[in-house]
């Protein structure tokens, strides 16, 4: 399953850490993610954004089509 949120950086010091942020209701969930894992996750996250607006052309362009059919 693709990740949903966005990701955050925090400067520490000399360092600085990458955490995943997201909701879960009302609450915002933060998680570590490792140095190494950073772009993965990243290119994961954007995925899955253009998944979810692929979906929602796709929903538009299916009322627009069911309406085209009823008239």
């Amino acid at each position: 399953m693709l990740p949903k949120g966005t990701i955050s950086e925090k400067k520490a010091e000399q360092s600085t850490y990458f955490y995943l942020k997201y909701r879960e209701g009302k609450r915002v969930i933060s998680k570590y993610i490792p140095q190494k894992d950073v772009e993965t996750v990243r290119e994961q996250v954007e995925k899955r954004r253009h998944i979810e607006t692929m979906i929602r052309s796709l929903q538009e362009e299916r009322a627009i089509a069911e309406k085209a059919l009823e008239g």
